[in-house]
């Protein structure tokens, strides 16, 4: 009865005092779930102030015996590293039995990256005689020029656009705010779509919803998707891209070209530093290349 009780409690907790979004609430509340599934088929009959450091790495490798990946287990343990921190919080517990609990090593993978000129070619692929054909060249074009997620694409709103002061107001995770500058060439673009945009057929719930699909609505992830890899195929490159690679592709040309950390941070939504750093692999690939070639200590015999 305690683990509901408390559950309870914990959720109150991200909600109010964390201000998590709806999803990750869920997420981290999925997480104890885990662990008090573990715990009923084991029929271990332990509180939360029960639980032991032994019993959580137990608790990991029944997950790793389930096949789930370290990318998975990692998130749980952070989910349960959240609750028992509450009920320390909470005084329900003076010690938190997984302070010292392990998350799995994860791999840093990025996307594959986009030059300028693979960007160019899509977007040229993009015959602005046929319909939504500014749209599209729009989302493309804000999508490499502002680094959004494709979540924060298909949530603006004609009200977030600052065209006078060139900045975008993007709301990101857990509903937080941030202003993303907008060059001219994507604020052109998005002029003349919302040229197009204005002898469309709009939903009435959707007068304010910036990019629109066929019937007048928002437009979804889903097509935003679809659209990005008819596009990738006619021009013919032969990379693995989706909508999050121009994010990527954005962050890696501004690192690469001595843009500040912090600032691509900011302009990211990234809420750790530690997120925005996994950018900087390719600028450190370079260094090392430029070293091997021209030091003397460097030359490869």
């Amino acid at each position: 009865m305690s683990w509901q009780i408390y559950k309870k409690g914990f959720k109150s907790y991200l909600t109010l005092e964390r201000s998590l979004a709806k999803n990750s609430i869920e997420a981290y509340l999925h997480d104890i779930d885990k662990l008090t599934q573990y715990i009923d088929v084991f029929n271990l009959e332990l509180s939360p102030e029960d639980v032991t450091l032994k019993h959580l790495r137990e608790f990991i490798g029944w997950l790793h015996g389930l096949g789930l990946s370290a990318f998975s287990q990692s998130r749980i343990i952070s989910g349960i590293k959240a609750f028992f921190e509450f009920l320390i919080n909470e005084e329900i517990r003076e010690t938190s039995p997984a302070e010292l609990l392990e998350s799995p090593r994860l791999a840093r993978t990025l996307p594959d990256i986009l030059s300028a000129d693979e960007v160019d070619a899509i977007l040229n692929f993009i015959d602005l005689s046929k319909p939504f054909a500014h749209r599209n060249r729009a989302m493309v074009e804000i999508l490499y020029s502002c680094g959004l997620r494709v979540s924060e694409l298909v949530r603006l709103k004609l009200t977030d656009i600052y065209s006078a002061e060139k900045f975008l107001r993007i709301v990101g995770k857990g509903n937080k705010e941030r202003l993303v500058p907008i060059g001219n060439i994507a604020l052109k673009q998005l002029d003349s779509y919302l040229n197009e945009r204005s002898l469309s057929k709009i939903d009435g719930s959707s007068k304010n919803i910036l990019f629109l699909n066929n019937r007048g609505k928002a437009i979804s992830r889903v097509m935003v998707f679809l659209i990005i890899k008819k596009l990738v195929r006619e021009a013919g490159i032969n990379k693995t891209v989706s909508p999050h690679s121009f994010r990527h592709s954005f962050a890696t040309v501004l690192i690469e070209n001595g843009a500040d950390l912090r600032a691509v941070q900011a302009m990211l939504g990234h809420a750790s530093i530690t997120t925005t750093e996994i950018y900087t692999h390719l600028d450190r690939h370079y260094l090392h290349t430029i070293v091997n070639e021209f030091h003397p200590r460097g030359r490869r015999s």
